[in-house]
């Protein structure tokens, strides 16, 4: 008697490229390993977080950074681009301590945001309260709009 099998052990349509993730994964643990906290603390995310916003005359730029003084802050304006950089000291703990999480970086840090359109360099308000820095800074004429009257 001969017996043919209905359902397949295994399912009839794979992903072929599942083997090829797998391995990806496997690489990513490998170098996390090797290299440690600071691996995952270059891919944690963007620093310092910002917003960019914008009305009719400024672009507003709003930046999250605590723990740094004013004065250790360089902020440059060129064309349409905004640069923020610094750097971000940490005090070490004492060395016998051992840390469970980690996510505060220390050292230096450089973030340039292209804005739509171009600055005036020389109108950059700049404010630090509160660990958040505010850049005001002011639309060149030609990029703002103007109203345009319809002659009858």
């Amino acid at each position: 008697m001969l017996v043919r099998q209905i359902w397949p052990s295994r399912p009839a349509l794979t992903n072929p490229f599942g083997d090829l993730e797998n391995r990806r994964r496997e690489m990513l643990r490998l170098v996390e390993a090797v290299a440690g906290d600071s691996f995952s603390d270059a891919t944690a995310g963007v620093f310092p977080p910002m917003n960019v916003t914008q009305d009719d005359n400024h672009f507003y730029v709003r930046a999250e950074i605590p723990g740094i003084r004013a004065n250790d802050l360089s902020i440059t304006a060129l064309r349409n681009r905004i640069s923020i950089s610094g750097r971000r000291e940490i005090p070490p703990e004492h060395e016998r301590v051992s840390y469970h999480r980690k996510e505060r970086a220390d050292g230096t840090f450089d973030r340039t945001v292209a804005l739509p359109t171009a600055i005036d360099a020389e109108q950059v308000d700049a404010r630090y309260v509160d660990g958040i820095l505010t850049l005001k800074l002011a639309k060149v004429a030609e990029a703002k709009p103007r109203q345009i009257t319809v002659k009858t």
